[in-house]
């Protein structure tokens, strides 16, 4: 079916589709730059105070430094704050949001029509991932075999990872020494097991330590959220069952175990 399509809107996303800003991350860290709250903030955009952040980690794992920090004592008991890097990125956005209005004012006023089928293909290209975890990385290193890719990465503040994926994906990719890319991992997809892990001789190839940040548990499932030591966040998605065998609470140590073949990567630019 045709779709009027004579007026075009939009919302600014910037980075991949897999990751990125867009208008909500931004109207969230502009609330908390103005609140110092993450509670004040989330209530301000709509959030759950949990979904804030959720929103909050992903946005840091995501970025060269963090653009949201926790805050300590004061007459508060503490709070939260935007970093400088945050605010610039605010700014930014900002500035370029007033340019793409510009822009799509200029394109309606030449616009007379767009075909259905065509808008309803650019919503298909533009479809993004369900995967929870999004690392920012860089590649340091790729070792290729007949059919795959071993390709490792150092996510930002030095912890690393491998994956592995296809001669032609990695070529579509672009993939080679240097390049910034974005691992995904699907929080079902990670396995926990209690303390350092990091040692023991276990077939999984990616192992990373962390502190546990935050559980949550319903009658079947568990969430369970590491901090690792760069500063980055892994959410898994384990049975009730499975956290109560492992009792663990916040402040522990234990380790997210995934194989080599379960990481997807995507252009991080």
């Amino acid at each position: 079916m045709a779709s009027d399509v004579s007026h075009l809107e939009g919302q600014l996303h910037l980075g991949p589709r897999t990751g990125g800003i867009g208008a909500r991350r931004i109207a969230l860290l502009e609330a908390i730059g103005q609140t110092g709250s993450i509670t004040a903030a989330a209530k301000a955009v709509g959030l759950s105070y949990k979904g804030a952040w959720d929103a909050v980690n992903a946005a840091n794992n995501l970025s060269d430094t963090p653009l949201v920090e926790r805050t300590t004592g004061g007459a508060g008991g503490g709070g939260t704050r935007l970093t400088e890097r945050g605010h610039r990125l605010v700014a930014t956005y900002r500035a370029a949001e007033a340019e793409q209005a510009r822009f799509l004012a200029q394109l309606n006023r030449r616009l007379a029509h767009l075909a259905g089928d065509d808008l309803n293909l650019m919503e298909r290209l533009a479809m993004q991932t369900s995967a929870r975890n999004q690392l920012l990385g860089r590649v340091t290193a790729i070792t290729r075999g007949t059919v795959n890719v071993e390709v490792d990465l150092e996510l930002a503040g030095g912890d690393r990872l491998a994956a592995v994926i296809t001669n032609a994906s990695a070529d579509n990719l672009g993939i080679e020494p240097g390049v910034a890319i974005t691992a995904l991992i699907k929080a079902s997809w990670l396995i926990v097991a209690a303390g350092d892990m990091s040692d023991s001789r276990l077939s999984t190839r990616n192992r990373l330590v962390g502190t546990v940040e935050s559980v949550i548990r319903d009658d079947v499932a568990s969430e369970i959220t590491l901090r690792l030591p760069g500063g980055a966040t892994l959410a898994a998605v384990i049975t009730r069952e499975s956290a109560d065998t492992l009792g663990l609470a916040e402040g522990d140590t234990a380790t997210a175990l995934f194989k080599a073949s379960s990481v997807i990567l995507a252009q991080a630019d």
